[in-house]
């Protein structure tokens, strides 16, 4: 009897990659209750608005949503509630430094299973400004158009 592999992917923050221009992309543990992972298996998870808060030298995962579990019966779990995050410390300490600096952010990028574990991928975000987001979807039109074109020929 071999155990079946569970899916790679859970889900992708697509606003991500939108909203911010990613740097610096690293990989982290992540600290879930049963019900939580269980939830996330089904792919009920949202990232809207969740990004990595620093304190007491330990990091946050903040505003991720895992929808509650039906069958978790009477051990449920706080959907919004703040998820550790399992980093060496000098990785915290140099994610922390370059927050401060005005403008950065860190945000998760996708969850994944890894070996059995639930993974987040995070990066460090500067925030676009509305003009650079309509070049982007300027860009990625024209080069969508110019493939259309050449898969013609």
């Amino acid at each position: 009897m071999s155990k079946k592999p569970s899916p790679a992917l859970i889900a992708q923050n697509k606003k991500a990659r939108h909203l911010y221009e990613l740097d610096d992309f690293m990989e982290a543990g992540l600290v879930l209750t049963g019900s939580e992972v269980k939830s996330l298996r089904a792919g009920h998870v949202n990232f809207r608005d969740s990004y990595v808060d620093f304190r007491n030298g330990e990091a946050f995962l903040v505003g991720l949503h895992i929808a509650p579990y039906d069958n978790a019966g009477y051990a449920q779990h706080d959907p919004d509630r703040d998820r550790k995050l399992l980093l060496h410390a000098k990785q915290i300490n140099t994610l922390a430094l370059r927050v401060a600096q005005k403008g950065l952010t860190v945000v998760p990028v996708n969850l994944h299973f890894s070996k059995g574990r639930v993974k987040v991928e995070i990066a460090v975000g500067r925030g676009k400004k509305l003009h650079d987001q309509r070049e982007d979807l300027k860009k990625r039109a024209a080069d969508r158009d110019t493939e259309r074109e050449l898969a013609r020929f």
